[in-house]
């Protein structure tokens, strides 16, 4: 399991650092452009809950194609595995990131609080899809792309006017970050170490 973890982590490593290319040539576009705070504020809320969607779709097949099926553990796994991994790396890791590099406007958004009416709703629906459509390739290409832009519309909120070169090389490190491990975690390691943990637990008995 742990070899598998591992392969899969540096498969999608060269995938991540493309979406975070295209996070920091959105964050150029924002800088050079001025564009107000209020610009990335509406794009989050667009981006994080359909990162939170298609990350309970993935989580959810992943569970499903190779696990043994448990609807409370289904939707378990879903729901963490989205809503809790997503925070984490849509809020919690920018926002880190945000205080380290003393922007500005940092804060904390979470979705699942602060729209819970919208975000908690998409998690169950994804759960819901994927425990009769168990996908798990298309989704995962877009759930990277999603949490990228998610965790950069987050990051962008935070900055100031004075925006220097540093400070757009440590966010890229910062996406990058905060996209590849929790991405991963969720999509891969969580459902894969879960229905593991499933099938020695029946070959013991």
């Amino acid at each position: 399991m742990i070899r598998v973890i591992t392969q899969e982590l540096k498969r999608h490593a060269p995938f991540t650092m493309m979406g975070t290319l295209t996070g920091v040539a959105i964050m150029m576009v924002i800088i050079l452009t001025g564009a107000s705070p209020s610009v990335s504020r509406a794009l989050f809320w667009v981006f994080h809950p359909l990162h939170v969607l298609l990350s309970a779709l993935v989580t959810s097949a992943m569970y499903v194609l190779h696990g043994k099926r448990s609807w409370v553990r289904l939707v378990l796994i879903g729901y963490l595995g989205s809503v809790g991994i997503a925070t984490l790396s849509d809020s919690i890791m920018p926002y880190v990131g945000e205080c380290l590099l003393g922007m500005p406007n940092r804060g904390v958004h979470l979705g699942f609080i602060e729209k819970w009416w919208l975000v908690n709703p998409l998690a169950l629906a994804g759960i819901a899809i994927a425990s009769r459509l168990p996908r798990t390739k298309i989704p995962h290409a877009g759930h990277v792309l999603l949490s990228t832009w998610a965790s950069l519309f987050h990051i962008t909120m935070a900055l100031g006017t004075d925006v220097d070169v540093g400070t757009i090389v440590l966010s890229a490190a910062f996406l990058f970050l905060a996209v590849w491990l929790p991405c991963c975690t969720s999509d891969i390691v969580f459902p894969l170490l879960v229905a593991g943990a499933q099938k020695e637990k029946a070959r013991a008995t």
